[in-house]
């Protein structure tokens, strides 16, 4: 461990829509915010290839451009953006008190106020093939991508509510969706596997399994076994969504915050404030409902927002 301790107004952990909006708002309110981005700056859109959903952007762009176009903007009003990891907390339970980070398991940080922005990762299968055509093809976002496949087949992996509504999302798109359940029957809520089972378009494999994607830059199929006889065979189809959840980042904030039962933190009311006064959450780490990169933002403002009322609410 390092022998200096920095001093801040404001650090945020993470990056993406959430993290760089709220530096763009904490720095505009002269919080001298200080974020550490995690491993993957910028967050899940930076694999994912186009962005047409967010505003201000009439041609789309990439996702990769949109979070470098985020950062700009931040910086551009002071937020000192650094690459790093927060590796444990020790957040303190009184109004005003003061909250210790550790980066990299190094250095400490003592911050008034956090801002954790740390999102979810999307839960794969694992496959080879899977991971080569990420953004080829294969995604975890339907109501992000499932505009590129428009009247086009596609596949739907998972068996739970959000399997479900991905796959009616497509549907009301898609020329044909194609569900592949592991097991005999379907996980999710009576009132979502009738939505499934009236929309015409959606067929249903059970005890099936996706074996491989095929396709060598983009999707353009895939082979399926089942799970009881072994059989396989092949589906031609231009879009895989994988819909089997996600996975909060929040594993050091065990112990410290309050979360739900699947890890996400919870924030109080309508505000992004965790149970820990100065401590805030914003974008998918405390979202486990719309998951959107605006959402995320909009979530980032507030954070920020809150954070300044906090600190001016001490003075």
């Amino acid at each position: 461990m390092s022998d200096t301790i920095e001093r801040i107004k404001c650090l945020i952990i993470g990056s993406g829509p959430a993290g760089y909006t709220a530096a763009i708002y904490a720095s505009r309110a002269d919080l001298k915010p200080v974020m550490y981005t995690g491993m993957q700056m910028g967050g899940q859109l930076t694999t994912t290839t186009e962005v047409d959903n967010f505003p201000g952007y009439p041609n789309g762009t990439d996702g990769t451009a949109m979070m470098e176009d985020l950062k700009n903007q931040a910086e551009r009003f002071g937020t000192e953006v650094r690459f790093g990891m927060a590796t444990a907390v020790d957040f303190s339970n009184e109004v005003g008190g003061i909250h210790k980070v550790t980066i990299d398991g190094t250095k400490q940080i003592e911050a008034n106020t956090v801002i954790i922005t740390t999102g979810a990762t999307a839960k794969y299968l694992g496959l080879e093939s899977e991971e080569r055509l990420k953004g080829g093809g294969v995604s975890a976002c339907a109501t992000c991508d499932g505009f590129f496949y428009r009247k086009q087949d596609v596949i739907v992996v998972g068996a739970g509510d959000t399997a479900a509504e991905e796959a009616t999302y497509l549907a009301n798109i898609c020329n044909k969706v194609t569900m592949l359940v592991r097991k005999d029957y379907m996980r999710a809520s009576k009132a979502m596997i009738h939505r499934v089972e009236k929309t015409e378009n959606i067929e249903v494999l059970y005890n099936t399994e996706l074996d491989e994607v095929l396709g060598d830059n983009v999707v353009e199929g895939v082979r399926v076994v089942n799970n009881q006889t072994g059989n396989k065979h092949e589906i031609v189809v231009t879009g895989v969504f994988i819909a089997i959840g996600h996975t909060p980042n929040t594993d050091i904030f065990k112990g410290q915050l309050d979360m739900d039962e699947t890890g996400y933190l919870v924030t109080k009311g309508k505000s992004t404030k965790t149970n820990k006064p100065g401590v805030f959450a914003a974008g998918d780490v405390q979202d486990h409902e719309y998951r959107q990169a605006v959402t995320a933002a909009g979530t980032g403002c507030m954070a920020a927002l809150d954070a300044e009322r906090y600190l001016g609410n001490l003075e």
